[in-house]
C-alpha cells in the first residue's frame, strides 16, 4: 500500500518552532517531487514548500520564505519541514504530498499520493 505518514504537528506559541516529518512507504522514492501543503479553516489549500528529490531544489510560498526549510533524506524516504518563527497565521492542517513533477505539484497541487495531515496550531 502506498502511504505518506506525517508527524510532528502540535501546539506552539508564536515565535516557536516545529519540525514536521513525512515518511513514505509502499513505493519507490522516485516520485520526483515532494511537498508540504496546508489548509486553514475556511481557506483553500495552499502549497507551502516543495522539493525535488533528484536535485534537491526547493520552492517556497512567499509567506514562509526565511522561516521554513524543506529537506529530504532519500535513504530514509522522508521529507522534513522545519518551521521557525511561527505565527498564528501558520495555523492549519499540514499535508504531505508526492508527485512526478515539481512544477505540477507546487504550482497546481497535482500530487499522486497524499498523507492524512497533521495539525499545527500557533497561539498568540
Amino acid at each position: 500500500e502506498v502511504q505518506l505518514v506525517e508527524s510532528g504537528g502540535g501546539l506552539v506559541q508564536a515565535g516557536g518552532s516545529l519540525r514536521l516529518s513525512c515518511k513514505a512507504s509502499g513505493f519507490s522514492f522516485n516520485l520526483n517531487a515532494m511537498g508540504w501543503f496546508r489548509q486553514a479553516p475556511g481557506k483553500e489549500r495552499e502549497g507551502v514548500a516543495c522539493i525535488s528529490t533528484t536535485n534537491g531544489k526547493a520552492y517556497y510560498v512567499d509567506s514562509v520564505k526565511g522561516r521554513f526549510t524543506i529537506s529530504s533524506d532519500n535513504a530514509k524516504k522522508t521529507v522534513y519541514l522545519q518551521m521557525n518563527s511561527l505565527k498564528p497565521e501558520d495555523t492549519a492542517v499540514y499535508y504531505c504530498a508526492a508527485g512526478r513533477d515539481i512544477g505540477a505539484l507546487f504550482g497546481y497541487g497535482l500530487g499522486d499520493v497524499w498523507g492524512q495531515g497533521t495539525q499545527v496550531t500557533v497561539s498568540s
